[in-house]
């Protein structure tokens, strides 16, 4: 699978996300963040997207993380 999952594992422990409070905020089910940050299915770009705009909402430095450890230096 791929590197979204992992990072979004990563970013939502480090500044202390719920896996309840991101599918709640992005209002899709919650299955479908259990199966990312599981790595059971990758996210499609349009939702990365999404969880990008869903965690700056819940916390603007989580957002950039994300973005950060996923883009790496292709930002």
């Amino acid at each position: 699978m791929g590197k979204a999952g992992k990072v979004l594992r990563q970013v939502l422990e480090e500044y202390d996300i719920s896996q309840y409070s991101l599918p709640v905020t992005m209002d899709i089910e919650w299955n479908n963040v259990y199966r990312w940050v599981n790595e059971k299915r990758d996210p499609t770009a349009e939702t990365v997207v999404e969880i990008v705009r869903a965690l700056k909402k819940l916390n603007p430095e989580a957002s950039k993380a994300f973005v950060q450890q996923y883009m790496g230096d292709e930002q």
